[in-house]
């Protein structure tokens, strides 16, 4: 079954940088865009950043210039480099991928299980 596997989040004092990672495992899947969304206690979910496959990306105002998406098409993987913290980033940050599952040749969009960022001030 194919699913995403998150890893990275974690405590960080405002200011400082912290790295997530996103994998596709469980089968072969051809990613056409690759997204991090983030939720914070009481608020909806928001897009954060994404990559299409052509290597386009996109951001959200509040993290420009200090996030950076990046993609390893090869390996089916997403990170999001986080420098310059906020308080107000933490949040449960989720990876989101839309694209084929090659064995099915079925359209899908996966999400991963989430990680915790907290930024303390």
């Amino acid at each position: 079954q194919v699913q995403l596997v998150e890893s990275g989040g974690g405590l960080v004092q405002a200011g400082e940088s912290l790295g997530l990672s996103c994998i596709v495992s469980g089968g072969a899947f051809s990613a056409h865009a690759m997204r991090w969304y983030r939720q914070a206690p009481g608020k909806q979910r928001e897009l954060v950043a994404g990559i299409a496959r052509g290597g386009r990306t996109n951001y959200i105002d509040s993290v420009k210039g200090r996030f950076t998406i990046s993609g390893d098409s090869a390996r089916n993987t997403v990170y999001l480099q986080m420098n310059s913290l906020r308080p107000e980033d933490t949040a449960v940050y989720y990876c989101n991928a839309e694209g084929i599952d090659v064995s099915a040749y079925k359209y899908l969009e996966l999400w991963g299980q989430g990680t915790l960022v907290t930024v303390s001030s």
